[in-house]
């Protein structure tokens, strides 16, 4: 079984979507994102710097974008029927509704615009930010985290959580760790999957509520706990009450190893979930797609699958 995996925020680097656009067909799909989504995508994909692109608002329609041009480019048309699961980390869930058939990219990537704007409007309102923990036992690291006051906003894998707090919350933590694992600060201004991020969600929810959403045309796992989706429905739902719950892709893995997935490709911006999945599942061949350079292994792969 092939999994279909598509990054979350942290994975965006400058001129990430550059190689893909020569191809005419995707620079007018991606002329075509950036009217729906009211971001000029190219711009941002080509010449904007490190700086604006960790922006909140900028990274998450460009990453969504950048890994839905990277489907597109692999598979040539979407729902992605030739993959026995798809599944997206954080804001790459809307990646994966789009694979899955459940929204159009116009609509992911506009969603996904909405979402960065929120998110960012709701990481402005107090300092806050995240740190990841990597090593230590999975209970002492969750005791840890709590009783620095902070919150487990992913847990990625069995030795890695990321925790989220305010700049005292996560020194307290880097000064207390937990045995045996090391806390490292990321560059990113927000307590995402938390309460920090409860003004998004009612206006996050008024943007959802308009869409029109398919049930998935293949099968389709949640952050929340790793279940496979049903119900369009449904997967939008989810995508709001997750941004103040954490992202379980501990739960997605072990998932993907119960279904039997035996080939991962990662979408572009490429290699973050395929590095976790070498650790987590170990043995199961996997490509990240991090220009068009990669897409002829990514095709070897689902053919010796297939």
């Amino acid at each position: 079984m092939l999994a279909i995996l598509a990054p979350g925020q942290g994975s965006q680097t400058p001129g990430m979507l550059e190689p893909w656009l020569a191809d005419p067909g995707i620079a007018a799909l991606v002329d075509s994102l950036s009217e729906a989504s009211g971001v000029d995508l190219a711009e941002l994909g080509t010449r904007a710097d490190q700086e604006t692109i960790t922006d909140t608002g900028n990274a998450q329609p460009l990453i969504v974008a950048t890994s839905i041009v990277s489907a597109l480019s692999l598979l040539g048309s979407l729902p992605a029927t030739s993959a026995g699961v798809v599944a997206g980390h954080s804001v790459g869930e809307l990646s994966a509704l789009a694979l899955s058939g459940v929204l159009r990219p116009q609509d992911a990537v506009a969603l996904a615009a909405r979402r960065g704007a929120l998110m960012a409007d709701a990481a402005g309102r107090i300092p806050t930010s995240m740190s990841a923990v990597v090593g230590g036992q999975r209970d002492e690291v969750l005791e840890a985290i709590e009783a620095a006051g902070c919150a487990p906003a992913n847990v990625n894998s069995a030795q890695q959580v990321v925790a989220a707090g305010t700049p005292e919350q996560l020194a307290h933590l880097a000064e207390n760790p937990p045995a045996r694992a090391r806390v490292i600060p990321l560059q990113v201004a927000g307590a995402f999957h938390t309460e920090h991020m409860s003004p998004a969600v009612e206006p996050f929810e008024e943007a959802a509520d308009r869409l029109n959403p398919r049930d998935p045309a293949v099968p389709l796992l949640s952050n929340r706990e790793g279940a496979v989706v049903a119900s369009g429905h449904d997967a939008v739902a989810r995508l709001v009450s997750q941004l103040t719950s954490p992202v379980r892709w501990d739960l997605c893995m072990d998932r993907m190893r119960d279904l039997g997935v035996g080939a991962i490709i990662e979408l572009a911006p490429g290699g973050v979930l395929t590095g976790l999945a070498k650790r987590e599942l170990k043995g199961v061949p996997a490509v990240a797609l991090t220009s068009p350079d990669d897409l002829d292994a990514a095709r070897e792969l689902m053919e010796a699958g297939a």
